[in-house]
């Protein structure tokens, strides 16, 4: 899986990462929710491992494309697709 820097990411993805390491408040209902991980692109990990965040889009009506994947291990994921595909984020450059 390729690895990108979080300041290489659309500047709304720091700003979610942010809200998650504050722990809110989220902008929509579905952010902090248990990823199923349906695609199986993420490593296999139990059920409730993994959490979603919307990343906000500029300009969509709706929660858009983008979100951020954390894991209960401390790892973060970024999908600009809708879950087609995805890179681990180095949050720590």
């Amino acid at each position: 899986m390729q690895v990108v820097k979080l300041s290489a990411l659309p500047a709304e993805a720091t700003d979610t990462y942010n809200l998650i390491q504050q722990g809110g408040p989220y902008p929509y209902q579905q952010d902090s929710t248990v990823f199923q991980n349906r695609e199986g692109l993420l490593p296999s990990c139990s059920s409730g491992y993994y959490h979603e965040y919307t990343v906000i889009t500029p300009g969509s009506s709706d929660r858009g494309t983008r979100r951020i994947i954390t894991g209960s291990g401390g790892e973060y994921f970024y999908t600009g697709d809708h879950y087609e595909s995805f890179q681990l984020v180095d949050v720590n450059s």
